[in-house]
């Protein structure tokens, strides 16, 4: 399929041609969050193989943020968070960095995931000042879940980053999207889901940065059971480099 032609001066980029979606594999997302200001010496992204106990002690740690590409549930399914996972009630409190994902974004969520995950370990990040990264966490902290995305939405510098990171995923570009990504933190001991169709972060249990990745899969797992017929889940997770 060819990739649909640039579209002219007058008229603008719609949201999928805007934010088309992303591969989900460390090398996409590495290249993509070091191009926006994360220093590539600092942190990187890692492939979990599996969720048993072998798969994950190979995982580098510490685990900042944890990434889930999973497919959509059909129309009529109940959305299986909702149905199953998030008994805890909805966080509004403002230490958790949290940005909706408004239509106008298309398929940004993999970068609205990037965003959750980088913006919520600010501390473990040593952002390059000036950075795209840096004046977009500096120049939305006071601001709502709905204005980051507007100002997400208008942000040309991101939507060039995201656009050349989409093209260098090794998978052809399509206009039916099927996957959808999340985001695992641990803030303030507390383990958060980011989703950015949701309203806000939800809150499922106690964590600490130690064991987030361990506590994640009962969610995962929970997830797949509920979307039982198919295989395309991929988890990513941020860690440290060893210096």
């Amino acid at each position: 399929m060819a990739l649909p032609s640039p579209p002219s001066a007058s008229a603008p980029a719609s949201a999928g041609e805007r934010w088309p979606p992303l591969e989900s594999t460390p090398e996409v997302f590495n290249q993509f969050m070091w191009s926006l200001g994360v220093p590539d010496d600092d942190v990187e992204f890692h492939d979990v193989y599996g969720l048993d106990a072998d798969a994950l002690d190979m995982v580098p740690q510490p685990v900042l943020a944890v990434v889930l590409c999973f497919p959509d549930p059909p129309q009529d399914a109940s959305y299986p968070s909702e149905q199953l996972l998030f008994s805890g009630e909805k966080e509004t409190q403002d230490q958790v960095y949290f940005i909706k994902q408004i239509e106008s974004l298309g398929n940004a969520c993999g970068t609205v995931a990037l965003l959750h995950a980088v913006g919520n370990v600010s501390s473990e990040v040593n952002l390059v000042e000036n950075s795209c990264l840096d004046l977009f966490f500096k120049s939305t902290s006071g601001m709502d879940p709905y204005e980051r995305a507007v100002c997400l939405e208008k942000d040309d510098a991101m939507a060039r980053a995201h656009s050349l990171a989409a093209n260098a995923g090794v998978t052809e570009l399509s206009d039916l999207v099927e996957e959808h990504y999340i985001c695992f933190v641990s803030v303030n001991g507390t383990l958060y889901e980011l989703d950015g169709m949701k309203d806000g972060p939800i809150k499922h249990r106690s964590c600490s940065s130690i064991s987030l990745l361990q506590d994640v899969v009962p969610i995962i797992k929970a997830i797949m059971c509920n979307i039982p017929n198919s295989i395309n889940f991929n988890l990513m997770v941020l860690s440290r480099k060893e210096k």
